[in-house]
């Protein structure tokens, strides 16, 4: 088998893991477009905008039909979290110098850059998904917000996913659980809002800057994608998604590891 296929074995994966733990999935994006489709890993971010938001936005419109999306919530989130991550990928990204800085006979490159920065969020969000936290209790109560931290966390997100071209789900849902109160199952689908209008947004930013994009690579993994978190919603009516959730939480943390090692080693 080639890695060809597996890329797009992975792909199926990426998006079940989004359908079944809500959060964390899309950071499995840009290591398979770099290690098994040997994308450039700028390019490989914009990419995953595109990937992350299309398929989140699919996999959000059964919570949209369940009444698990908080509309306030999302908009009061996602307009930093928007704004951020335009700004990121229309002016940021392309102002990071290349190479970034070189050291004897190691160079920094820009590509080298935002994979060890990738890797960094990958161990982060591991141990967000291996710690067990309390499980909010689900009671029906007014939702009051902390709105100054609600912006800046919405903001420091919509960085990070213009940067790393993660979802950021991982950081999402438990500011929208801590910082906006929202029960779990609302949390999860508002994620999904937030990450799929934010990421979408964002990759109109790599249009803005002339970036020559593979349009038709781009929608077939998009829709394998979306196959994946469509089969990832079926099965996470019979399959805990907080049971899942450790387990792939390790497989992350392997995954970061191994981009470190392999980028700054081998």
């Amino acid at each position: 088998m080639n890695l060809e296929i597996w890329g797009y074995v992975g792909a199926i994966i990426m998006g079940m893991s989004l359908g079944l733990i809500g959060g964390g999935g899309s950071i499995l994006t840009v290591p398979i477009l770099v290690y098994l489709f040997s994308v450039d890993a700028v390019l490989a971010t914009a990419y995953s905008l595109f990937i992350v938001g299309l398929t989140s936005l699919v996999g959000s419109v059964s919570h949209m039909n369940l009444g698990n999306v908080h509309w306030k919530t999302a908009i009061v989130f996602g307009l930093p979290s928007i704004v951020s991550v335009y700004l990121t990928r229309a002016f940021l990204v392309s102002a990071i110098p290349d190479p970034i800085f070189s050291f004897d006979q190691f160079v920094m490159g820009k590509s080298l850059g935002l994979l060890m920065l990738f890797a960094v969020i990958m161990l982060l969000a591991s141990y967000s998904m291996i710690k067990k936290g309390k499980i909010k209790k689900e009671v029906s109560e007014e939702i009051k917000y902390n709105y100054p931290l609600i912006l800046v966390e919405g903001a420091v997100v919509g960085v990070v996913t213009g940067l790393v071209g993660a979802g950021g789900g991982f950081l999402i849902i438990p500011a929208l659980v801590i910082l906006a109160k929202l029960p779990m199952k609302q949390a999860v689908g508002t994620s999904l809002i937030i990450i799929a209008t934010k990421s979408l947004i964002g990759f109109t930013g790599d249009l803005k800057s002339n970036t020559s994009i593979d349009w038709q690579f781009l929608l077939v993994f998009s829709s394998i994608a979306v196959v994946g978190i469509l089969a990832g919603s079926i099965l996470s009516k019979k399959i805990p998604g907080e049971k899942l959730k450790p387990a792939f939480g390790w497989f992350v943390l392997v995954m970061g590891v191994y981009i470190i090692v392999k980028e700054t080693l081998l």
